[in-house]
């Protein structure tokens, strides 16, 4: 929506800064998969009779864990209605936080 559009004014802002930050999280979320890009090809030299180099093997790791940081957000934002169950999925992620012994 461009500044000053009649649809604009109709939209409550609280609801534009929503979908504002779904935006913002949905390009950060692609920008990481981007990034894990030339995992699988690595991943399937091993089943081809090849072997890892070390550097390789930390290259696996570093995407492995890019993987398992966006994994909470992409179950949530595969589900129907995910907008508005983000508020309960911060509560449940906040409530984990609490109860862990570390």
């Amino acid at each position: 929506m461009a500044a000053g559009d009649p649809v604009e004014a109709v939209v409550p802002a609280w609801w534009q800064q929503m979908l504002t930050s779904q935006r913002r999280e949905a390009q950060r979320i692609l920008a990481e998969l981007v990034a894990v890009r030339g995992l699988m090809p690595l991943l399937m030299k091993a089943r081809n009779g090849g072997h890892w180099t070390p550097e390789e093997k930390e290259e696996i790791v570093s995407h492995l864990r890019r993987m398992a940081h966006l994994s909470p957000y992409l179950i949530a934002l595969m589900l129907p209605g995910s907008v508005f169950l983000l508020p309960a999925y911060a509560w449940w992620l906040d409530r984990r936080r609490l109860n862990r012994q570390d």
